[in-house]
């Protein structure tokens, strides 16, 4: 005798917040892997020489590609926003016997980010 399912229904993730979030920070990693697939295609491409990367910066400039970065681009910030306020629950960061309040993680977080973020910025425009 088997017991009784409710079924579920197909858009069940869009009743919670909390349920639309997960799904959306599951969907970003396909964004990520995109990601890193166009980079290693731009790393190919230079190393293949100056036509070859004058191809890729063509093919980059297709409105679909552009809109696929962007929109990977938005999902990036929604898996990093996302991680970042998971932090405090999967770091404890003890200071002289006592635990960080987890705004003080999540703050330090993305004080790395924008260090980070100023670097990478300085080293490629100057």
């Amino acid at each position: 005798m088997s017991t009784y399912q409710r079924p579920l229904a197909l858009f069940w993730w869009l009743e919670r917040r909390s349920y639309l979030l997960f799904v959306l920070r599951e969907l970003s990693c396909v964004f990520v892997a995109w990601f890193v697939v166009y980079l290693l295609l731009l790393v190919n491409a230079i190393s293949d020489g100056a036509a070859s990367y004058q191809d890729f910066l063509d093919w980059s400039g297709q409105w679909w590609v552009v809109a696929i970065n962007v929109i990977s681009m938005l999902f990036i910030l929604l898996h990093a926003i996302t991680w970042f306020g998971l932090a405090p629950r999967a770091m404890v960061i003890r200071l002289r016997g006592h635990r960080l309040p987890p705004t003080q993680v999540v703050a330090a977080h993305y004080l790395a980010w924008l260090v980070l973020s100023a670097i990478v910025a300085w080293l490629v425009l100057r």
